[in-house]
């Protein structure tokens, strides 16, 4: 009983022992990757996955998948970038970008819940189709940003990195929304057994909306926290990001059958653990993508 017991704890730890792990493999390898600027580096740039993959771990936990991500960060930046590229304010820039992100999770959310189409066709169609209109918007041409945007996310609070700054606010706002809430537990219903949830009285269709809108919401900011980076909007903007808010998810300990997994240590040090071993293999002059 022990045994089990003990096992079940590693199990439920693994996300930070793996973190640890790999910090102290990459610390042994390289003196340089524990230096302050780099780790302080890592956070920063992990903001905007981190945010992408607390999105996708509402979707998730639902069992639920959404493959639409990058597509709908880009179409997100794009209108964004479009606006302040025309001489409109930042802030209103910023509204219009969240806008597009909730409008994109709105749709994947009617189509899974009201169509009933499975959300894995549901979010590839929305993939191809945001892709597409995001290159027609931009006439596939990059952008540069105003320096007002770099600065932004250059910015800091209380010594605080901004981009670090929203990252963790999303991640305390979603992991209290998911373990203090009855919506957010009955979210967790809803991926260990749907039907038995709908026969409980679970207002199952709605969350599942709520799931999709939020994953929507969380890429378009995690496009925006990657813009002020960037300082650009490129034509490959969030390619492919969505396979990556997936990872991290999934590393951070959250179940691709639903029912399982967390915000906070999960989909926050997923993406933070995704970020070092990319950036350790850079310090170890080996490409990550290979």
């Amino acid at each position: 009983m022990r045994i089990k017991t003990v096992s079940l704890l590693l199990l439920n730890q693994a996300p930070i022992a793996l973190f640890v792990l790999v910090f102290a493999v990459f610390g042994c390898l390289s003196g340089r990757f524990l230096e302050v600027q780099n780790l302080t580096n890592i956070l920063i740039q992990s903001s905007a996955l981190a945010v992408a993959a607390i999105g996708m771990t509402f979707v998730l936990l639902t069992a639920g998948v959404d493959l639409s991500v990058g597509s709908v960060m880009f179409v997100a930046v794009a209108v964004s970038g479009k606006l302040i590229f025309n001489g409109y304010p930042l802030p209103v820039g910023i509204a219009a970008g969240l806008s597009v992100g909730l409008l994109g999770g709105s749709i994947n959310g009617l189509l899974v819940v009201r169509l009933r189409i499975t959300a894995f066709i549901a979010t590839l169609a929305m993939l191809f189709i945001a892709r597409g209109f995001g290159l027609w918007l931009t006439n596939t041409r990059a952008m540069n940003m105003p320096d007002s945007v770099t600065r932004l996310g250059a910015s800091s609070w209380w010594r605080v990195p901004t981009p670090v700054l929203v990252m963790l606010s999303v991640a305390l706002l979603a992991h209290l929304f998911l373990s203090r809430t009855p919506s957010g537990r009955q979210i967790y219903a809803i991926g260990f057994d749907r039907e038995g949830a709908r026969k409980a009285g679970v207002p199952v269709g709605g969350l599942l909306m709520l799931s999709y809108v939020v994953c929507g919401f969380c890429s378009a900011l995690g496009g925006l926290i990657a813009l002020t980076q960037t300082g650009a909007v490129s034509p490959t903007f969030g390619n492919q990001r969505e396979f990556a808010a997936i990872a991290a998810a999934v590393l951070g300990g959250t179940s691709l059958f639903g029912g399982r997994g967390n915000v906070l240590p999960g989909a926050l040090f997923g993406a933070i653990l995704f970020q070092t071993v990319e950036n350790g293999l850079v310090i170890l002059n080996v490409d990550p993508y290979l």
